[in-house]
């Protein structure tokens, strides 16, 4: 995990002081000076946080957002199924739910973290695209890391994914 927050330091917190479109009206997007914006980017390199107050998600999962501790075998097979994608949709919907719960939306988001096992080629894209998806009716990139894990929580876990949001009270 330090790997990760060193990650999450490095993409989050060296902005440069060029500013550009707004996000959520507590954020502000950086790019360089020089962005060539005919260049697709998925992300945002920085987010300036202007005000409001920090909201931190727990790791996200296909399971339930509310669901047994220690995990119960019958929960897992149900909603953990060898497909990557189903489960970074899972994940995403209870992501959207909690955010909801906070009076916060997509466009609050600061930053993105997955967390990824049994890395195949391709996976980055297909678990970014559907990620992607959930903002992209904000015309929204928050800061993103995407990485790969050795193991989650259960044997069966393809994604985690973490968010950090601002909002106004």
């Amino acid at each position: 995990m330090r790997a990760a927050s060193a990650i999450a330091c490095l993409s989050f917190c060296i902005a440069p002081s060029f500013a550009s479109a707004q996000s959520g009206n507590n954020l502000e997007v950086i790019n360089h000076p020089n962005y060539d914006t005919s260049v697709f980017m998925p992300f945002s390199p920085a987010i300036k946080v202007k005000s409001g107050k920090l909201l931190w998600l727990a790791g996200g999962t296909a399971l339930p957002v509310y669901h047994e501790h220690p995990h119960k075998r019958d929960e897992v097979v149900k909603y953990l199924k060898n497909d990557l994608e189903a489960q970074v949709r899972q994940t995403m919907d209870g992501i959207m739910q909690t955010l909801k719960a906070a009076n916060a939306s997509p466009k609050d988001v600061v930053h993105v973290f997955i967390f990824r096992t049994r890395p195949r080629m391709g996976d980055i894209g297909k678990a970014s695209a559907i990620v992607n998806s959930y903002f992209a009716p904000y015309n929204h990139k928050p800061a993103t890391t995407n990485m790969a894990v050795l193991e989650l929580g259960e044997p069966e876990q393809l994604v985690e994914i973490q968010v950090v949001a601002v909002v106004d009270n």
